[in-house]
């Protein structure tokens, strides 16, 4: 079972193996998703976004990103849960606008009304904190589950290297973490998987190493 702590409250309880209520798949944890959220200009964002098991359930935006923009203007988006590698690559550290919110590849998604409950700053970041509620929500498609090692690194990997020259992370150490994911998708990663590693390494100021 999972617990946060936010402000010096706490959030509900949820047993690691149940969806939240309204939710179309389980939660555990920090759940990676990609989210759409509607912008001005009529087309659909496409980002990621981690989710913070409980009850309620709980995003963060860092900075004045899209995401955080388009909450704040519809109150909401489409919250969408996807095994692409590459999809979630493309939704992590690239400017993606679809004309529809929810991706081919989104095995569920939700439709989700976000209030934002807090704030704090780390360093010259400003973060956030949303308040998701569940409305409309489908299973797209159900899958066996299955572990890659590969994937899981492309998901480190967009962490690392959204985190390159970003003041208070040193550059050094990130990018030695992005060889080592490399390595781990070369050798643990499927064709998607490295074709995703490779779109990583073509959104960021890094190189990925030749094998």
């Amino acid at each position: 079972m999972t617990r946060d702590e936010r402000d010096g409250g706490e959030r509900s309880w949820v047993p690691e193996n149940d969806a939240p209520e309204g939710w179309p798949v389980a939660l555990r944890g920090v759940t990676e998703s990609v989210v759409a959220t509607k912008g001005p200009n009529g087309l659909w964002n496409v980002a990621a976004l981690g989710l913070h098991a409980g009850d309620p359930v709980i995003a963060e935006t860092y900075g004045n990103t899209r995401t955080r923009r388009n909450f704040e203007r519809r109150g909401g988006g489409v919250v969408q849960f996807v095994a692409d590698p590459r999809a979630f690559v493309d939704a992590a550290l690239t400017i993606r606008e679809e004309p529809d919110p929810v991706l081919p590849s989104a095995d569920a998604w939700v439709e989700v009304e976000a209030a934002c409950v807090g704030s704090r700053t780390e360093g010259e970041t400003t973060i956030r904190e949303w308040e998701l509620r569940p409305g409309e929500s489908e299973v797209v498609r159900e899958r066996a589950p299955t572990i890659n090692r590969g994937f899981g690194a492309v998901v480190e990997a967009t962490v690392a290297a959204s985190r390159l020259d970003v003041a208070g992370f040193d550059d050094a150490e990130l990018r030695e973490r992005l060889d080592f994911l490399a390595a781990v998708v070369d050798r643990c990663g499927g064709a998607r998987e490295r074709e995703a590693m490779a779109a990583v390494a073509a959104a960021s100021d890094w190189e990925r190493p030749e094998n």
